[in-house]
């Protein structure tokens, strides 16, 4: 059964009251359940401070409750593969804000004030031939 449709994620959300989200952020891509509880948070099956050990990203992943003053309330279990740390930082906050739209449609105005519900659409740019990365040529050498 696919989860993508809105009326099958409603459905699901209130057979269990939990509520489910897709965070992307460069080509990392988080799945991101929502329980109530008491504010763990737990990614890929570790402690959120043992997989995000910087604390910036820590507070990335957090941004969403603070903006909607929900810290402490809801227990995060999240999923998420592809791309480096600080991509998968991103992905994951998304997805938590994705998820407390879900939960309650008032939460809108505060968190896309904060620009958190925009998809930072951001990627590398490919590689061009004659060039050793995205632009940087070789050194032009005039003799």
């Amino acid at each position: 059964m696919s989860h993508t449709s809105a009326q099958g994620t409603a459905t699901r959300a209130k057979k269990r009251n939990e509520f489910w989200a897709t965070g992307k952020r460069k080509t990392s891509i988080a799945r991101v359940r929502l329980l109530a509880g008491e504010g763990i948070i737990t990614v890929n099956e570790r402690p959120m401070s043992e997989y995000f050990p910087r604390p910036t990203l820590q507070m990335a992943v957090n941004r969403p409750f603070e903006v909607t003053g929900t810290t402490g309330k809801f227990n995060v279990l999240v999923n998420v593969c592809g791309g480096g740390i600080a991509g998968q930082a991103g992905a994951v906050r998304h997805g938590i804000s994705r998820a407390l739209i879900a939960m309650n449609a008032d939460l809108r105005k505060p968190l896309k004030g904060d620009g958190l519900l925009t998809r930072d659409a951001r990627e590398k740019e490919r590689r061009k031939v004659g060039c050793r990365k995205a632009r940087r040529r070789p050194q032009y050498s005039k003799r």
